[in-house]
């Protein structure tokens, strides 16, 4: 009997660029990534005003291509800072919407936003239906790894879900297993840095790789230590959105040597420069230590510790990685992203009935 062929476009926008593509069940028929000059939105007040702008782009480049919106099965919007929620794919429903479009809400401040944005508004249009599939909010988190050490602060995690979700699973499969039956420390390796233990299909304890956990990162400074800290707080020489600024976009490798490429900061190590191969180096160790952090949450029971991300590239830096913890378990390294892939696979298990899709509810889950 042939395969039910199912076409599904993937919206994933950025802040500036807008990546699409179409798939047919896994395959990707075609994708673009539409990079925004600053006059593009140059009128917009609200990351919520850009959506037209950017829904007039995906519906040109389908025209040009002779893509029609009449053949697509679903539409997937990547998912924005929403209520903390289970993992898996959503209807995009009224609340949701909602808490993307509010106007002070934190869903509303990063363009990821607009996936389910677009995804309503196209789905609408041609009566198909809207997903998002594991934000940035996924949280599984165990109890005993939300408890922080100070009651009035909690640990909850934001974090590179879409990624290391698809690259565990397809990690499962290039191993013979099931991601349900497997044990992975998985490490994303971008802009942040995130650092998980996957339980049988769960995602038991994970740094924030946003707001100052965890390794240092090319923007981000990690975990820092606190008294030091809170003395620069009430310095007086820093705003608070220059304190924030160090531990989301301005610290890390980016505070110390300038620059957030890490292929800058491997070329000055390689020419010897001696601070930028400190840096470097200290990068390497410190997500090294994590990985063991991580080891431990997973009881030392560990089917494979997984590299990817687009700083998995550097084989220098996953070499520096793989000596301190490929003795605690196999290295594996994806590099690069799969976030694309993941949600069309996300909305195609949803089509095919192998998963049923959930309802945002925007409460609070807990442990």
């Amino acid at each position: 009997m042939a395969e039910h062929k199912y076409l599904i476009l993937a919206v994933n926008p950025g802040s500036t660029s807008t990546k699409f593509a179409v798939f047919e069940n896994e395959k990707s028929l075609f994708e673009k990534t539409i990079r925004h000059p600053p006059e593009d939105f140059a009128n917009c007040a609200k990351i919520k005003d850009q959506k037209n702008i950017r829904l007039k782009y995906i519906s040109d480049a389908l025209k040009e291509n002779k893509i029609s919106m009449e053949s697509i099965n679903a539409v997937v919007g990547r998912g924005g800072i929403l209520a903390p929620m289970a993992s898996g794919t959503y209807d995009v429903n009224e609340k949701m919407l909602q808490d993307l479009t509010e106007e002070d809400g934190a869903a509303n401040a990063h363009a990821s936003c607009l996936g389910g944005i677009i995804a309503a508004e196209m789905a609408k249009t041609y009566k198909i239906p809207a997903y998002i599939v594991d934000p940035v909010v996924v949280d599984e988190l165990i109890p005993e790894a939300r408890i922080s050490g100070l009651p009035a602060v909690e640990r909850s995690p934001i974090f590179h879900a879409l990624n290391t979700k698809a690259v565990a699973r397809l990690a499962a499969k290039d191993m013979g297993m099931k991601y349900t039956d497997a044990r992975f420390v998985l490490v994303h390796l971008g802009g942040g840095v995130s650092v998980g233990a996957h339980r049988y299909g769960s995602i038991i304890d994970v740094n924030n790789a946003v707001t100052g956990e965890g390794p240092f990162s090319p923007e981000r400074s990690g975990g820092l230590p606190c008294a030091p800290l809170i003395e620069m707080c009430f310095s007086g020489k820093y705003t608070k959105d220059q304190l924030l600024g160090f531990l989301q976009k301005n610290g890390g490798i980016k505070a110390y040597l300038d620059t957030n490429d890490m292929r800058d900061v491997e070329r000055m190590s390689q020419s010897g420069d001696a601070k930028a191969t400190l840096v470097f180096n200290a990068m390497a160790y410190q997500i090294a230590k994590e990985v063991g952090a991580m080891t431990a949450v997973l009881e030392g029971r560990v089917d494979a510790i997984i590299l990817t991300g687009g700083i998995a590239y550097s084989n220098t830096f996953t070499g520096m990685i793989k000596k301190y913890v490929d003795r605690l378990a196999p290295v594996r390294v994806y590099p690069g992203e799969l976030e694309m892939e993941a949600l069309a696979w996300g909305a195609l298990r949803v089509l095919r009935g192998e998963e049923k899709p959930s309802t945002y509810t925007g409460r609070k889950i807990s442990g």
